[in-house]
């Protein structure tokens, strides 16, 4: 058991070492959202940097009681809170790569087309 305890002291040393900045960004994505809710079309996606800023905030603090505590519970919670923000951001950036493409492709298209009428006057 004490063998146990100090294996999760060790691995959660790198993480708890960030958790000031895992709780700034926390804050500063909670912020944001805030800021991005206060626009009409914002309230509809301001939920999402809220919650990945909660997510960050949680993790840290579970980050922190697993330190203390030697908790392997605590741990995992704390991982999975950054497994779950991970993927939000891997989902958010997949989508803006999709969008910016479909926009360089039609933007590419209108710009030809337009080329194409002025030669045509």
């Amino acid at each position: 058991m004490d063998n146990e305890k100090a294996l999760v002291g060790e691995m959660t040393l790198p993480i708890f070492q960030c958790k000031g900045w895992l709780k700034l960004l926390g804050v500063l994505s909670i912020i944001g959202g805030i800021f991005i809710a206060l626009t009409i079309v914002g309230i509809l996606v301001a939920w999402l940097p809220i919650w990945q800023g909660v997510l960050l905030y949680q993790s840290a603090s579970a980050i922190e009681e697993a330190k203390h505590n030697e908790s392997k519970e605590a741990l995992l919670r704390s991982l999975n809170k950054l497994k779950v923000y991970f993927i939000i951001m891997g989902v958010l950036m997949l989508i803006w790569l999709i969008l910016m493409v479909l926009g360089l492709i039609f933007g590419g298209l209108g710009m030809f087309m337009s080329m194409a009428q002025m030669q045509g006057m």
